[in-house]
């Protein structure tokens, strides 16, 4: 069964909307920042399932367009 962040992913992929999915990455990335920067807090499994979104993410767009950065 596919997350709910893989089935966003795949209906941008589907629109070929590049740029929200370039948006939807920022946010993760940044997201994923601030978690890593919280201390006093484990936020290992909420890091962790961001970098899957951020992997889903970058496989949405590789769809899009080839290889991320080429």
């Amino acid at each position: 069964m596919s997350s709910a962040s893989e089935l966003i992913v795949d209906g941008y992929a589907r629109l070929k909307d590049r740029q929200s999915l370039e948006e939807l990455r920022v946010h993760r990335r940044r997201l994923a920042g601030d978690l890593k920067a919280w201390a006093g807090f484990d936020c290992r499994l909420s890091i962790a399932q961001i970098e899957q979104d951020i992997e889903a993410i970058e496989a949405g767009l590789e769809t899009l367009s080839g290889p991320i950065g080429g």
